[in-house]
């Protein structure tokens, strides 16, 4: 029975953390991004984000993008500078190809930092991808 379950693999839709100039603030600053480098978009995409190292935990952050298109990305929140000292976690959920597909995406403790940044395709800026 359990080998007819098909689980399909989440591929080429990635979280990424992008070191980028904040207009608004006058500062540079840590923001959150999905990424589809697929050939068709994916829809619904629902992220469910928080940070976590042994007791110290954040808040539960949710949120839902309708559409992302191919080759394409969106953003999804700005990542509090205090908060990288902690584990923080990427639960990605989104339909394709008329199936649900979900990955969990992760930036480990201390390795969110300016010496870390590599350019990140598609958005063209420098940043990390989460493992």
């Amino acid at each position: 029975m359990k080998r007819d379950i098909e689980i399909p693999i989440a591929k080429d839709v990635y979280i990424a953390l992008i070191y980028e100039w904040n207009k608004e603030f006058l500062s540079k600053d840590w923001n959150a991004y999905i990424i589809n480098n697929r050939k068709t978009p994916i829809e619904m995409a629902l992220i469910v984000s928080k940070g976590y190292d042994g007791q110290v935990k954040t808040s539960t952050m949710r949120h839902a993008i309708g559409v992302v298109g191919a080759k394409s990305f969106e953003k999804v929140e700005l990542v509090q500078e205090d908060v990288l000292r902690l584990n923080n976690e990427f639960f990605v959920t989104y339909y394709a190809d008329h199936k649900l597909y979900e990955r969990r995406f992760l930036f480990e403790k201390g390795t969110v930092n300016e010496h870390n940044l590599i350019p990140i395709p598609l958005i063209e800026k420098d940043g990390i991808f989460a493992k």
